[in-house]
Order: C-alpha cells, then structure tokens, then sequence
C-alpha cells in the first residue's frame, strides 16, 4: 500500500514545541508575520535571525515523541511517503528515513544569492558568508510568507499515486497543504485526518480519529502493521 502522510504542528506540541503561532500572535511585541517574511529579513535580518535561534535551540532541545516514533515504524512496512509543514527534526531523529520539509528547516542555512544549502550553526549572523560563493547572503533555509514551499512537484505526485492520505496535527487552514487531502481524493485515495479537533477542512476526509497524536498515530500504525 502507498501511504502520503502529512503531518503539521500538532505532532510535535506533545513534544513541548509551541505551535508557530503564539495564543497572541507575537513574538517580543513584533507580530509572527513580521519576522517571517523576506521584507522583514530586509528590514531587520537581526531580528529575524534572532527569532530562528531562539526556536532553532527551542527545537534542538525537544525530543522525538511516540507519534514520531510510530511513523518511523511505519515506514519500514509500508511505502511511505513522509510530509511535514514542520521546521522541526523530530521526524529524523525518531528514526524515519526520509522526510519532505515543505516548509524548510531550521537546522539548515541556504544562500539567498546562489540556492546553496548547508547545516546551520547554533547562531546565525548578518555577517555570514555563503561557503559556496562567498557573498554575505545567508538566511534560515525557511519558506516565509509570501515564498513558494518546498519539494512541491515531488508532494503532488506523491499525492496523486498514494492508496491512503493521512493528515496528522494540521490546521486546514494553511495552503496549498489545506488542499492535500482534496487532491489525493480525487485521485482515488482513501483520507484520514488524525488530529485533536476537526480541521478547517474536514469535508475533504473520509474519516478521522480525534485525540492527541501520542496516542492515535501509534494506534493507527500499529492497526496497519499489527
């Protein structure tokens, strides 16, 4: 069976990382948005970059959970296709072997000017120079509002051929992921949202399961794999 499974903040809140968006929307008086943008990189980059070291070492510090380690077991008996809008690498670290960060990834730096990418150190600096190409053009290898995500050809296709579309931990509310589930239906797959309350786009499921992700992503994998 091909398995395409999409997996949001939600999955790794029991792991004590925050959802990107705090209850008031700020982040030290400055709203999300203004230090998730590439105007707000231009205006302050320090700022910004200040905001990804702070959930760089916020992530780094968090431990895979038992929804993470379920997937990885996953994995090794189904083909699976592994999705994440998170910036995060528990996914990694719980022993998957692939993951498709549409989203980007905080433990990784690119250049602005040349596409490279690299791992990001701890704390990252105006000042830092491409390794690639020497220029001074490095920012958090993150897609921002108003950028186009990542690996978006390899999801659709995926999408297109999976038996089963799984949604764990998402909102609905964010595009094009809010539109995962639509796709893969009217392509023939079965669709399953797992996830604590009904999404913003819950119409596009065949069924779900409600709960915390500790607890329903092992039940559903072990149900698939026994």
């Amino acid at each position: 069976m091909r398995i395409t499974v999409l997996t949001g903040a939600g999955i790794s809140a029991e792991s004590g990382l925050a959802t990107f968006r705090a209850s008031d929307g700020l982040w030290e008086q400055h709203r999300i948005e203004d230090v998730a943008t590439p105007e707000a990189f231009a205006r302050d980059p320090g700022l910004v970059l200040r905001f990804y070291d702070m959930r760089r070492a916020a992530a780094a510090a968090a431990q895979p959970n038992a929804a993470h380690k379920a997937l990885a077991r996953l994995a090794a008996h189904h083909d699976l296709t592994l999705v994440t809008q998170n910036v995060d690498d528990l996914h990694e670290r719980a022993g998957s072997p692939r993951v498709i960060h549409m989203h980007g990834a905080l433990n990784r730096a690119c250049c602005a000017a040349c596409g490279h990418r690299w791992p990001a150190p701890a704390t990252m600096a105006v000042t830092d120079f491409c390794p690639a190409c020497s220029r001074p053009t490095t920012r958090p290898d993150i897609v921002w509002f108003g950028e186009i995500p990542q690996h978006m050809e390899e999801i659709w296709a995926a999408l297109q051929d999976a038996d089963l579309f799984v949604a764990i931990g998402t909102s609905g509310n964010v595009y094009p992921a809010a539109g995962f589930a639509q796709h893969a239906g009217r392509n023939g797959a079965d669709c399953l949202e797992l996830n604590m309350d009904a999404s913003s786009n819950a119409r596009d499921f065949d069924r779900r399961i409600l709960g915390p992700a500790t607890r329903t992503v092992p039940d559903w994998v072990d149900s698939l794999i026994g």
